[in-house]
């Protein structure tokens, strides 16, 4: 995968050329071009979820063509995990501090972010991955549970570090 940093770089216009010899405006551009970049992770974290979701479906519609009703409903609850988190995630915070926050978020801290859901860029693609072989599964009506008990503990396990991200990032998060 590239670094879409360097690529929002590359692909800067005149203006924003411009905005970045413009004292006290240049580490504002930086910033929002960081910014840009990990919402742009963020969305591809996003899709490869409903790619994910999107396979689950398909895998739930082979169970009920192949008659596996068996394990349906754990299928359903695993399509509306990736229905929540996928939103959460495509919505979710992008390292913004407004006017005087209580935590400033700088340049270091939103490539931390960026490097932190890049990570877990590559934990949705594993979980597409797990959907895939869920949907071979449903076809053949053997492994269903425990294909869909692995999804969901990776599931918890994307959800759990998703929802620290800001708090391992800003270093505000509180050991327990």
């Amino acid at each position: 995968m590239s670094d879409l940093r360097e690529r929002v770089e590359e692909d800067r216009g005149l203006l924003k050329r411009i905005q970045l010899h413009v004292p006290g405006f240049a580490g504002y551009r930086r910033r929002e071009d960081l910014r840009q970049a990990e919402n742009m992770l963020r969305i591809q974290m996003a899709n490869g979820l409903k790619s994910a979701r999107e396979t689950t479906e398909e895998a739930r519609e082979r169970m009920v063509e192949e008659n596996h009703y068996k394990e349906i409903d754990r299928v359903g609850r695993l399509l509306n995990r990736f229905r929540t988190l996928e939103g959460r995630v495509r919505h979710a915070e992008g390292g913004y501090s407004g006017i005087s926050p209580a935590i400033r978020i700088e340049d270091a801290e939103i490539n931390r972010l960026y490097e932190y859901d890049a990570s877990l860029l590559d934990d949705a693609s594993a979980l597409a991955k797990e959907t895939a072989e869920l949907k071979v599964a449903a076809g053949e009506g053997k492994g269903l549970r425990k294909r869909t008990k692995e999804i969901r503990s990776h599931l918890d396990a994307f959800e759990d570090t998703f929802e620290k991200r800001m708090l391992v990032v800003s270093d505000t998060e509180v050991a327990e």
